[in-house]
């Protein structure tokens, strides 16, 4: 068998596997299936990155309720879908969303290739392949985490990442067929979702395993070789509840930078690279309320959580929000729960 008959057998049996075992959900068309709406694709592959498939469907669900459609997003305020992606992370994706949506609306639809999509607002090489494959059907080299997983086994592609990832782009595309291209893309995602996962991977069970030339070591787990994690540095800062009449103080943070654009308490400054000046946005008494660490990306804070009740709102803009109804002001996860120990030391929970 030729090299280049190997790889087409890899593509066929791929496939062949993908249209009896390919995972259901809620952005997907089903195998051989005509391409899904480019905007259900599109919102699935921003919400995916670096999130799992179980925390997007609950979001995913509420996007589509509430805009069906491109054209009912870009039309959306951008406090309303920051609001609606709180709780899911790396919120400039969010930001970037409504900038696409309203350049696409402008456009009167989406791009239909790769070269289009990359000039939409926050769609990088693997989000614009991956849509240019799975909406519109062309050939595109799509390479997420769990493909490299796959592929790296595949040819034993020991290079530490993120090194190894020309290696492995050139090695996909080798096997990336013309026809069904994005079904491939997603049958090497569910493959490597479910079965060439990053521990105790189910070679028994892979239809490639055969082809496998990391198996044929003995030791397929090892790959993709991943460079030592670096220590997270600890920030430490202060975030002020403010209450008035059951109602609390809230802010909108500035549209760049961490958690952009986000309502939350009113906080000291402390950003990944330095502490929180620990000045309060009153001159009074503010009582320690507990505090609540929190890991993100690049690192991890550490906020004290001050309380008081208060008859005047702090210089600047903000607004105040009825503590019964918090839960739908959209605070990010760190905010959250920060609003979360206040509540819980007045109803005298540790």
């Amino acid at each position: 068998m030729t090299a280049s008959t190997r790889r087409q057998d890899i593509a066929d049996r791929l496939l062949a596997w993908y249209d009896e075992h390919a995972r259901d959900l809620p952005w997907r068309a089903r195998p051989g299936d005509a391409p899904k709406d480019p905007y259900r694709v599109w919102l699935s592959e921003v919400m995916l990155q670096q999130t799992t498939v179980a925390a997007v469907k609950p979001y995913f669900a509420k996007f589509t309720d509430t805009w069906p459609s491109v054209d009912a997003l870009a039309a959306a305020p951008e406090e309303d879908v920051m609001a609606a992606w709180a709780g899911l992370g790396y919120y400039s994706r969010a930001r970037n969303l409504v900038k696409a949506a309203r350049e696409v609306a402008g456009l009167g639809g989406f791009p239909d290739t790769e070269e289009g999509l990359r000039k939409l607002p926050g769609l990088g090489a693997y989000t614009a392949a991956s849509v240019a494959a799975i909406a519109f059907g062309r050939r595109a080299v799509v390479v997420d985490a769990n493909v490299e997983r796959v592929v790296s086994r595949l040819f034993a592609i020991d290079e530490p990442l993120p090194g190894a990832r020309k290696a492995i782009r050139a090695a996909t595309d080798t096997i990336t067929p013309d026809l069904r291209s994005g079904d491939f893309a997603q049958a090497m995602m569910d493959l490597g979702a479910t079965i060439c996962t990053a521990r105790d991977p189910k070679c028994l069970l892979c239809v490639l395993s055969d082809s496998c030339k990391a198996r044929k070591t003995g030791d397929p787990a090892r790959l993709p070789v991943k460079p030592p994690k670096k220590a997270r540095p600890l920030r430490y800062g202060t975030a002020w509840w403010i209450e008035q009449d059951q109602r609390v103080w809230l802010v909108t943070r500035q549209g760049t930078g961490m958690l952009g654009g986000m309502r939350a308490l009113p906080d000291d400054g402390w950003n990944a690279k330095a502490d929180g000046n620990a000045q309060p946005p009153l001159p009074q008494e503010f009582s320690p309320a507990g505090s609540v660490v929190h890991g993100f990306t690049h690192f991890t804070i550490e906020l004290d959580v001050r309380a008081t009740l208060t008859a005047e709102a702090p210089e600047g803009e903000g607004e105040w929000w009825p503590i019964a109804t918090l839960d739908e002001a959209g605070l990010p996860t760190l905010f959250e729960k920060a609003s979360a120990r206040v509540l819980a030391n007045r109803r005298g929970e540790t």
